[in-house]
């Protein structure tokens, strides 16, 4: 392979180097505006990381991964010439060394990579206050403008919208005020519309409280020590080594090493059921209601408490309501319970094995074969991801997973739970060890009360009219109901929202109606592709951290990674432009943002606590001296701080990049997820109505159908999934296949961190992103491993190469999560095979981002092959 360091010498910046890598092999590049070139970095920076030259620094793996590692720099005037992961010290199951994926290590590609924007840009054919051309947006060129230029048609087009139609018609599509400084400006302004995100949890976002759940479904299993005593372990859809790469496989690795068997569950063979050598329970995808249905079924049916007993029913009486008719909550208005509809009480259809089975692809001894596994007698840990609540129609996912779960008693005690297999505090749950501190920075809230759906999102931009939801969520079910909506501004900030919300193509007919749409990027996203004006942001590499990048991490360990290099070319921080656009606005840019990024990190450096040896109470971690405020002053600048007594000096924290506590049996960390409820739930209630587990909850059933999409039953039951298995058939009955025969899911993969890093050559060329497709399946179609294939729905058509597996069920095809789109507008073929494109923009229930319950066709494609992603030219702005 041919040198991927390139070094770019510009004029325009004195003293500044930069490293940018080439798009594959031998290929050359070119970087375009203001005449600069390309050459390689040589022997010169080679010899200096040899010689020891440089500073290795503690950086950030800024991404939403699924986990977060430990990452550091080499850094030679301003260049990063080296990676590398933990090595802080030594490595042992106790203290593990966090180390990065591949994903990380090649994180200097994003910093540095040939395709950053460097300068404030607009396009071309666009106009102020009038949009110019719109039909443009995404195929215009690119033209350089200045930051004074760029933020004042900012600011003008903000104020033009809200002086026309107010400031929901403003448009901001993200989680909360708090991922990004860019924020408190708009809502200093007068706020935004917003959009209530579904995608991350699934059905797990709206349900988990009422039910008695820990939030979102997450950090409600047991800690890893506790892993190792458990006897089987259930991953519900999980596939760490993919979407939480780092420790998560290591310590299922070690809880086999400790005896613990393996069940795997879901409609393909992943490589972390590999790994552990689970045994695969076949689900078809967006089926798991049935599924579990039908395990309760055969606990119910086979359980004898003398000779066979499998249900622990002192638990089901103690810590849940509404099993049975003689444990109902005090305000069940349906004279109905779980056990009687399992039974075919109110249906005339027991949910025996045999009838989901025919749903969910299941063979009926594994239904047998997995209810008893879940008995009170063994000590099982049940891991889930939230695959199966991304889909549609799975609002009861979360409250049958629990049921079948407590219907074995495998809650709060040591070796049993049912909890988040997922993302930072996969199989690691509990409370934090190492807190961190607040910042200090105020988050102004926002003024505007309009929240879209993010499935609904880009058809209540085309028609002015939403469901409004979100008032069902606190209760005030009054308030839901169609609403209208005039949008006529999207910003772009943090998020990468039109590639990452499903249905692309309507999505990009809402970004050519709206009049003004701006984005903060650094390289050519598809949102900033579709703006009007693109303000080109750092990296976390080139600032102060940031208290989103903090706050995600293991329950062991604290990061605290340094500032790696100054900006790049123009490039600014979120928080920079708030104030500058706030200016603009006007608004109190002292009040909104009275605080240095460099003041809120020290704040949080000095605010961060953690456990004391008793593991009663946190303590202050870090110890600052008048001479450590000094040193901190003289890097980034005067602050305000006073002297503390901590159990690590700024320094050290600082050279080490984190502090980490080790573990090890019978300490004071350990964390058993609902052991003081179990113990004594009367005196230790959960936060549902009634203070247990509530396998009838009236609450559930009352918020969810308020909103008009979806009619539930307080307790689990089955409701066909919208664009699921059964739909697939034209007529069920008779089992007769329609048009689009095939289910597809998105998996998280190990090229992306959902749209993130996919550009990068490096990971471009180690995952090449195929389709992955059961070996039955490409028998029948005649398609090879390597071979083009087309998928299509009325939603869009994508390419990609094929991947030929037995791991897949028939009949199930896998197309990986958040390539960035290719789009053919003259044929309406992507070839990047963006997930999103296909995703039809409907939903169900609460909300959910169906995902995993979308419907294709599937053929070998008879145009020109394509050429692998590694070798397609960057996208390289030319201004």
């Amino acid at each position: 392979m041919a040198n991927l360091f390139q070094k770019i010498s510009e004029k325009q910046i004195s003293r500044r180097t930069f490293l940018a890598a080439t798009a594959a092999g031998t290929a050359s590049l070119a970087l375009a505006g203001c005449g600069t070139a390309l050459a390689p970095v040589g022997a010169n920076y080679d010899a200096a990381a040899i010689n020891g030259e440089g500073q290795w620094i503690p950086a950030a793996c800024w991404f939403n991964c699924g986990y977060k590692c430990y990452n550091a720099a080499l850094v030679v005037d301003n260049v990063v010439v080296r990676q590398k992961t933990d090595d802080t010290h030594p490595d042992s199951f106790n203290n593990p060394q966090l180390r990065g994926c591949l994903r990380g290590r090649a994180q200097q590609q994003q910093a540095f990579g040939v395709d950053r924007i460097k300068y404030p840009m607009k396009r071309k054919h666009w106009e102020p206050l009038t949009g110019g051309d719109k039909s443009l947006r995404g195929k215009d060129e690119w033209v350089r403008i200045s930051w004074d230029e760029a933020l004042d048609y900012v600011a003008a087009e903000l104020k033009s919208a809200k002086e026309k139609y107010g400031n929901s018609s403003i448009l901001m599509p993200t989680w909360g005020d708090n991922f990004c400084d860019f924020y408190n400006a708009i809502n200093g302004f007068g706020g935004y519309t917003t959009v209530q995100d579904t995608s991350s949890v699934g059905t797990y976002l709206h349900v988990s409280g009422i039910l008695g759940i820990l939030p979102a479904g997450m950090n409600d299993a047991n800690d890893r020590l506790d892993l190792l005593k458990s006897e089987t372990i259930v991953l519900y859809g999980c596939n760490p080594a993919w979407a939480s790469a780092g420790s998560p496989s290591y310590n299922l690795v070690h809880a086999k090493e400790a005896g613990a068997k393996f069940i795997y569950v879901g409609p393909s063979y992943n490589e972390t059921a590999n790994l552990v050598d689970a045994k695969w329970i076949q689900v078809r995808p967006g089926t798991d209601t049935a599924f579990l249905l039908s395990i309760a079924y055969v606990m119910v049916t086979e359980d004898d408490p003398l000779s066979n007993p499998i249900i622990d029913w002192d638990f089901l009486n103690r810590c849940t309501v509404g099993f049975d008719a003689e444990h109902m909550p005090a305000d069940a208005a349906l004279n109905e319970n779980f056990k009687d509809y399992i039974l075919g009480k109110y249906d005339n259809q027991p949910k025996t094995p045999e009838w989901a089975s025919e749903i969910c692809g299941t063979p009926v001894q594994d239904i047998v074969w997995y209810a008893k596994e879940m008995r009170k007698d063994k000590k099982v840990t049940v891991l889930h991801a939230s695959a199966p609540a991304r889909c549609n129609n799975a609002d009861d996912f979360p409250q049958i997973l629990m049921t079948v779960a407590a219907m074995g008693g495998h809650f709060g005690k040591p070796g049993h739970a049912c909890g988040s297999g997922q993302y930072y505090q996969s199989t690691n749950c509990g409370p934090n060890l190492v807190m961190m501190g607040a910042s200090g920075a105020p988050v102004i809230p926002n003024p505007c009360t309009d929240i879209i759906t993010g499935p609904e999102l880009w058809d209540a931009v085309l028609s002015g009219k939403y469901n409004r939801t979100g008032p069902a969520l606190w209760g005030d079910l009054a308030s839901v109901g169609p609403n209208d909506i005039d949008i006529h501004v999207i910003i772009h900030s943090w998020r990468n929202s039109l590639q990452t919300t499903q249905g692309i193509k309507k999505g990009i007919e809402a970004h050519r109606k709206v009049d003004f749409v701006v984005s903060c990027a650094y390289s050519l996203n598809a949102s900033a592709q579709y703006s009007d004006i693109v303000l080109p942001i750092v990296t976390q590499w080139e600032r102060q951290s940031s208290y989103f990048y903090l706050g995600f991490y293991n329950r062991d360990v604290q990061f605290f990674p340094s500032k790696v290099v100054e900006p790049l070319y123009e490039a600014k921080s979120d928080q920079w432009i708030g104030i500058e656009l706030g200016k603009r606005l006007g608004i109190d840019v002292s009040q909104a943002y009275p605080l240095t990024e460099e003041q809120q990190y020290l704040n949080i450096i000095a605010g961060t606590t953690v456990i004391n040896k008793e593991g009663t109470d946190y303590e202050t971690l870090v110890t600052i001296t008048e001479e450590d405020l000094a040193w901190w002053a003289s890097k980034y600048g005067k602050t305000d701080g006073k002297p503390q007594q901590g159990r690590i000096g700024l320094k050290e924290l600082m050279e080490q990049g984190k502090y980490q506590i080790e573990r090890h049996e019978g300490d004071n960390f350990g964390n058993i997820t609902y052991e003081a409820f179990v113990k004594d739930p009367k005196n230790n209630p959960l936060g549902s109505k009634s203070g247990k587990f509530e396998i009838y909850c009236q609450t559930k059933a009352d918020r969810i159908n308020a909103m008009g999409r979806s009619t539930l039953k307080p307790y689990p039951s089955y409701i066909q999934p919208l664009n699921g298995y059964e739909q697939s058939f034209k007529d069920w009955g008779k089992k007769i296949k329609g048009d689009y025969p095939y289910q597809v899911t998105n998996p998280h993969y190990l090229r992306r961190a959902h749209t993130g890093f996919d550009y990068l050559p490096w990971l471009r060329e180690a995952m090449p992103n195929p389709v992955f497709i059961s070996a039955l399946d490409a028998e029948e179609k005649g398609i090879k491993d390597g071979d083009t294939v087309l998928l299509t729905n009325p939603h869009g058509k994508v390419l990609r190469q094929a991947s030929v597996s037995q791991r897949l069920m028939p009949g199930y095809i896998e197309l990986p999560h958040g390539t960035w789109l290719e789009l053919d507008e003259a044929t309406g073929i992507d070839k990047s095979g963006s997930d999103n494109y296909l995703c039809a923009p409907i939903t169900s229930g609460q909300g959910v981002s169906g995902y995993n319950t979308q419907l294709v066709n599937m053929e070998k494609y008879d145009g020109a092959p394509l050429t692998p992603d590694h070798l397609w030219p960057m996208r390289v702005v030319k201004l």
